[in-house]
């Protein structure tokens, strides 16, 4: 079975190939200290779209994405992911549930190869090393980076590295697949490649929630778009709607972005 019906099989499962809500969030808060992060946050992403999420640094973008995976416990609220319950599961056993995420700051396994790195997230589903090894080599042909498998990670470009982030988290079989800043620092021509990529991972069958401050990627990308600010979402709409709306234009986009886009 090749990559893109093991991927397609995970992203499907459960669904039976009908658009459902795959993701939601119900009055979701967090906070640290006196500092509200996240304060009750309502959103649904429905199953095999693209969903982005905007806002100034600060604004709770990447904590909402640590309390979908369980990396910090909700103080309020729930997260249903394919109609069950999963507000109180650890990283672990969401990533088994089938979500998977990348990070903002990528840490690979520096002294590791690429394919061993990428093998770490097939053991999520595989039980030896050979499955393991075989899932791997086809994210990477997949990803783009199989030419580099047995380079050191620490000797990956940015965006190489960001790759392998990605390819690690693709091995772990993702129905939903979160993307925390993918694009960041890359150059005009690797964010297109990225943005390729992207959309090549949706064509399988997975829903992506991804976070990202490159508007162009976010604005090309994604179906709707939510807009963050102090913990709070502000609105949510089609690109065109948010790129337009006066709160999204004070609170985040700015008046250079309506001129540019002029």
């Amino acid at each position: 079975m090749g990559l893109g019906e093991i991927l397609s099989s995970a992203a499907l499962a459960n669904g039976e190939g009908l658009v459902m809500n795959i993701l939601e969030l119900k009055g979701v808060s967090k906070s640290f200290g006196g500092l509200k992060a996240v304060s009750n946050l309502d959103l649904t992403i429905s199953q095999g779209k693209i969903v982005g999420m905007i806002g100034p640094n600060g604004a709770g973008k990447t904590t909402v994405f640590n309390l979908i995976t369980g990396f910090h416990p909700l103080d309020r609220g729930e997260v249903h992911f394919n109609g069950e319950n999963i507000s109180r599961l650890k990283p672990y056993e969401d990533c088994l549930k089938g979500i998977g995420r990348t990070f903002q700051i990528v840490k690979p396994f520096a002294t590791k190869s690429v394919i061993r790195n990428v093998m770490v997230g097939a053991f999520c589903r595989v039980k030896t090393a050979k499955e393991a090894e075989e899932v791997a080599r086809e994210v990477l042909e997949f990803t783009g980076l199989d030419p580099k498998r047995d380079m050191l990670a620490k000797n990956l470009t940015i965006a190489d590295r960001k790759r392998l982030e990605l390819a690690r988290a693709l091995a772990t079989r993702p129905k939903l697949l979160l993307l925390d800043e993918v694009m960041a620092g890359l150059t005009p021509k690797e964010t297109d490649d990225m943005i390729s990529l992207v959309r090549k991972i949706r064509d399988l069958g997975i829903t992506l929630f991804i976070i990202e401050h490159v508007m162009q990627a976010v604005m090309t990308l994604s179906e709707r778009v939510v807009l963050l600010h102090h913990g709070e979402k502000i609105m949510e709409g089609t690109p065109q709607e948010v790129a337009s709306d006066v709160r999204a234009i004070k609170a985040y986009l700015g008046e250079e972005y309506v001129v540019a886009r002029g």
